[in-house]
């Protein structure tokens, strides 16, 4: 990746070596473990820090993300798949190198649902397979896999405290898959505690387990909480039942982390305020008097990411829609870089608020050069619980690079706009957020910011799935449609996506096909087809548990059928691909697709 003579910027953004924020070992913090696309493929590398020693850890032909280190620094633990299909095994590696090995004998692939090493070799695992449910089991040294909790509904395997005598599992048993319970397990399976703000599913308030405190026999443990209408962290005593909220006035979502301990410092949290797309950090000292927010100093963008160091200094991904991700610290420059050429900048984005009948909709928008209208492309993000946001995307900037301004909605189900705006998505799914993006639409031609003959709808996943759907149910509306991975045949998709993705939709629809067969036909691309008008470009992973590719084929057979203009991509890889090269190549074929048919 070195020869970028003569390459285009677009293409540099993608190719231009990434780093992420590297994670370290607990008590060998010098120890590191990062994702990097160095190779051209997103992979593990282990760095000694002490030494300035890097080596690549995995090497498989569709990458690797999922990783962790032992908390003593010996081994990498990944997560080995086959072909993107998110089902496998734990696979274990000593982190100065040598080879691969199942790191729990005994357990049967599954797709992943949390992990947790303890310090004396206790390993705790969560799975979760279609026909089982999820299950939670525990591992002790030299010993065979232990089952401690089992349900059909989805669950998590959470953090174990410091002493390793207990663990936090998320859990949905109440039936709404979007808003977990927590329950505190001794490693034998009993119950400890529980706390539960959904009441069993009467209402809608979920609750995140963000980690024990960093002290042996401390039963505090960090919780997120959505109370106030909005993500806020606290802290619950499981051994006393006690819960502390913290006086954390900030106006947006706030997640935390404990920072180390040092003997005879006070406790303190790492805060992370996200709001409208944009995020800051803060150190927050836990005292009996009350507590005090300390801001920590970052340029305007957003954090992918942060993590506390035993030394106190903080280490976070930073990027905004300009300028590309660098992984800094509070005490002043670039941690970790690799060697090669940075990716070229692009142009900021504008904040865009425009009326919606939900409220307000917060959009981001970039212009290319000279006056518009423009072409425009709706890129429709993916989820639905994300966001859009500040940062970096190799995608969009392509398309500005090309002509194109780019647009992206932060539609009801998103999330950094507060517990109703992401919870809004109720029975009439896909029809609100296409309410959303239809008011963003329509300012954007009345603006004279788009070319309303020029309007190009896309996106991957649940961006995938709205483009579909928005296709058919506005079809007057887009020139273009272009949708990677998306839903287009939900019943078909319901039967064939992995259980948790069932549970998800059990909770939008309020029941499965069976139950409620009417929303899920009123919400399906498929029930539209016969509307669209646009030109469809379709792109599809093969392996892909997500959005399958049975009901993907269903929908592109009725587009035949129908003699509607379309174009099909389907490659050996999952929900996406972590290879920088295939992403390139589809972008370069969504490009083309959309040239040929808007100039």
């Amino acid at each position: 990746m070195s020869d970028v003579a003569g390459m285009p910027d677009w293409e540099k953004r993608f190719r231009a070596p990434r780093m992420g924020l590297p994670d370290w070992a607990e008590d060998a913090p010098q120890r590191s473990l990062y994702v990097s696309n160095v190779t051209g493929t997103f992979e593990l590398y282990a760095w000694d820090r002490a030494t300035g020693g890097r080596r690549q850890v995995t090497d498989r032909p569709n990458g690797t993300t999922d990783g962790l280190l032992t908390p003593d620094g010996a081994w990498v633990w990944w997560f080995s798949d086959t072909d993107g299909d998110e089902f496998g095994v734990w696979m274990r590696q000593p982190f100065g190198g040598g080879a691969d090995e199942p790191a729990v004998p005994g357990l049967a692939p599954s797709y992943p649902a949390g992990i947790a090493l303890g310090r004396d070799g206790t390993v705790v695992v969560g799975r979760s397979t279609d026909d089982e449910g999820s299950s939670v089991h525990v591992i002790r040294p030299g010993g065979e896999p232990v089952e401690i909790y089992r349900h059909q509904e989805s669950a998590q395997a959470g953090d174990l405290s410091e002493d390793g005598t207990l663990l936090v599992v998320e859990h949905t048993e109440h039936g709404d898959a979007m808003h977990a319970a927590l329950r505190v397990l001794t490693l034998d399976g009993t119950t400890v505690a529980e706390l539960d703000d959904s009441e069993g599913g009467s209402r809608e308030l979920g609750l995140l387990c963000l980690g024990f405190a960093p002290v042996a026999g401390d039963s505090r443990l960090l919780v997120a909480h959505q109370r106030r209408g909005r993500w806020q962290p606290m802290l619950w005593d499981v051994a006393t039942g006690t819960e502390t909220e913290l006086a954390i006035d900030l106006p947006g979502e706030v997640t935390a982390e404990w920072f180390p301990h040092v003997d005879g410092a006070p406790d303190a949290l790492l805060v992370e305020h996200t709001r409208h797309g944009r995020s800051e950090l803060y150190r927050y000292e836990l005292r009996a008097d009350g507590g005090e927010l300390t801001l920590i100093p970052t340029d305007p963008g957003s954090i992918g990411g942060a993590t506390a160091r035993p030394d106190g200094t903080v280490e976070y991904l930073w990027s905004s829609a300009a300028l590309p991700s660098q992984v800094r610290s509070s005490a002043g420059g670039v941690v970790l870089e690799a060697a090669g050429f940075t990716a070229p900048a692009s142009v900021p984005v504008e904040d865009v608020w425009v009326d919606g009948p939900g409220g307000p909709v917060h959009a981001l928008v970039q212009r290319p050069a000279g006056e518009g209208p423009f072409p425009t492309l709706f890129e429709i993000h993916g989820g639905p619980a994300a966001n859009d946001s500040d940062g970096f995307a190799a995608g969009p900037a392509a398309w500005v690079d090309h002509g194109f301004a780019v647009v992206r909605v932060n539609y009801r189900g998103s999330t950094g706009y507060g517990r109703e705006w992401t919870d809004a998505l109720k029975h009439r799914v896909g029809l609100i957020e296409l309410e959303d993006i239809s008011a963003v639409r329509d300012w954007a031609v009345s603006s004279g910011l788009a070319d309303a003959g020029k309007l190009v709808l896309g996106g991957g996943s649940w961006g995938g799935y709205l483009t579909l759907l928005g296709l058919g149910v506005r079809p007057d509306d887009w020139a273009v449609g272009l949708a990677a991975v998306p839903v287009a045949d939900y019943l078909t998709a319901y039967d064939d996506e992995m259980e948790q993705l069932k549970a998800v939709d059990r909770t939008l629809f309020g029941g499965s096909p069976q139950d409620v067969p009417e929303r899920y036909r009123a919400s399906s691309p498929l029930t539209y087809v016969e509307s669209v008008k646009a030109p469809v470009y379709l792109s599809a992973g093969l392996n892909d548990p997500r959005c399958p590719i049975r009901q993907i084929d269903n929908y592109v057979d009725r587009l035949v059928e129908l003699g509607k203009e379309h174009e099909v991509y389907r490659y050996d890889a999952g929900h996406g691909s972590f290879v920088v090269e295939e992403r390139i190549k589809q972008l370069r074929l969504e490009l083309a697709f959309a040239q040929k048919h808007v100039g």
